[in-house]
């Protein structure tokens, strides 16, 4: 099996253990981490295995790393705990990395996708005519949530095996309505919060006034560094719905602090995180932190869960759990694993250690990227606001969006798709483009994202001040090159 892979980190080529590791880490998903036979690589261009590829593509999905890997190969090595009592070991493990109460739930999910569900669960039977789901900027979270967030299949298959259909209700869903609030204007430059907040209050009260209940997506970390809103609209929307209005956090970048974690979960939200974006595990692997009072206020879930979900991934406490089918996913619990084990890692860094690394990938984007290429940036804030920029998280700054639409390949989204592909033949792989901004003919600008994960951070937090500069410049600089446009 893992001689077709020819772009898999030499020391690994040959090996039985390593060949019945990836075979475990490509099942129980969905069809989208299924290994392209001539390729194998995902349809995200990543693997679940150490490559040879320089990767710079935390926004999309990683490779898994090595440090990760032979742990993950340790424990197979070791046998494997029981997969609930493996689950539970993570939910603990979690809790502690995040430094959450020990109530604090965890639900596991195949895929950030899924993680939808959850939320959505939550908030079954909270108003006569069902949810009305604000969503906000479409384009910058997961393609799939706009059929999830519709409580509807998403994908071909479960991760259980069943054929669904995309676009289908998953069935004993309430009635759900969609919003899609976009959070860049025509220009493509990003909205205010305030400005934001006052469209979502219009929504709220639409729901209100139609008897449904509203549950508004608060974006943490969109495809391009976006936090809408602020903790201040926030809370403003929350004093003044109260129990008509809950919230759920797409976090599903992971790139969110302890603190702005706990901050949410104060408010009653829902936090939704991968563990294949910024947290550097493998393709796919999702968990929802649910605050122990929202899990007391659950109804029953639906029995379309009954083909989504196993009993294992679902909080004990959550009504109508015991449905769900008692059998074990392997794969997802060493996807989320490799995931955990690299949370771990990451949080014992200090600030400043991550700072150091996180400045010195600033300053070789800005002068090789920006500068030399001539690229322009796509800030995860509106343009002037002092205040916004100021406040901006320094996760964020781990992510990089470039304007590519002067590259004579680049000039379109699709362009800029094609372009994306053609790096990765070199060895070389970036994050996906991501429509965020329009052209006069109605289409989308060339895009691609740079974007560091937890174990490069921890790699790299390891070399002096010197060796860090080069490294990053010499990393950077092997992108640079690869996108320069000739004279």
């Amino acid at each position: 099996m893992v001689a077709r892979f020819e772009d898999i980190d030499p020391a690994y080529c040959g090996r039985e253990d390593v060949a019945d590791l990836v075979a475990l880490l490509c099942q129980g998903g969905d069809a989208r981490i299924a290994l392209d036979p001539q390729t194998g690589l995902n349809r995200y261009l990543a693997a679940p295995y150490p490559r040879r590829t320089l990767a710079l593509a935390s926004s999309t999905a990683n490779d898994i790393s090595r440090a990760a890997f032979d742990h993950l190969l340790a424990l197979m090595a070791a046998g494997l705990a029981s997969h609930d009592d493996h689950l539970d070991a993570l939910r603990r493990r979690i809790r502690m990395a995040y430094g959450l109460e020990n109530d604090t739930g965890v639900v596991f999910t195949p895929s950030g996708t899924d993680c939808e569900f959850v939320a959505l669960a939550a908030v079954q039977g909270r108003a006569k005519s069902g949810v009305h789901n604000i969503l906000l900027g479409a384009d910058e979270v997961g393609s799939g949530c706009i059929h999830s967030a519709r409580g509807c299949h998403f994908a071909e298959s479960t991760a259980l095996g069943h054929a669904t259909e995309p676009g289908e209700p998953v069935p004993g869903m309430a009635p759900v309505t969609l919003c899609d609030i976009p959070v860049r204007c025509a220009r493509g430059e990003a909205r205010g919060s305030r400005e934001l907040a006052q469209v979502i209050r219009a929504e709220i009260v639409h729901a209100r006034e139609q008897q449904q209940h509203a549950l508004l997506h608060v974006v943490h970390g969109s495809k391009t560094g976006l936090i809408l809103p602020r903790l201040r609209e926030i809370d403003a929307l929350r004093a003044e719905f109260g129990a008509q209005l809950s919230l759920v956090v797409d976090a599903c970048q992971a790139r969110i602090t302890s603190g702005a974690v706990r901050d949410y979960l104060a408010r009653g939200a829902i936090v939704l995180l991968t563990g294949s974006k910024f947290m550097g595990g493998p393709p796919f692997s999702g968990f929802a932190l649910v605050p122990a009072r929202v899990i007391e206020r659950t109804a029953a879930l639906p029995p379309g869960f009954a083909r989504l979900y196993r009993r294992a991934e679902w909080d004990a406490r959550w009504a109508g759990c015991e449905m769900l089918e008692q059998t074990a996913n392997p794969g997802l619990a060493l996807r989320l694993e490799a995931s955990v084990f690299e949370l771990e890692r990451f949080q014992a860094l200090g600030q400043e250690a991550v700072r150091r690394v996180i400045l010195a990938f600033q300053r070789a984007i800005r002068a090789l990227l920006l500068h030399r290429n001539g690229f322009g940036r796509i800030e995860p804030y509106r343009a002037g606001n002092a205040e916004d920029a100021a406040d901006h998280p320094l996760e964020m700054l781990t992510l990089a969006t470039l304007d590519v639409s002067a590259h004579p390949q680049a000039g379109t989204f699709d362009d800029a798709r094609v372009l994306h592909r053609s790096l990765d033949r070199k060895g070389l792989r970036l994050g996906q483009p991501v429509k965020c901004i329009p052209r006069e003919d109605g289409s989308w600008a060339g895009t691609l994202r740079a974007g560091l994960s937890m174990p490069q951070i921890c790699a790299l937090a390891e070399l002096s001040d010197h060796d860090l500069e080069s490294a990053m410049f010499e990393r950077i600089g092997r992108f640079a090159d690869a996108l320069a446009v000739p004279a």
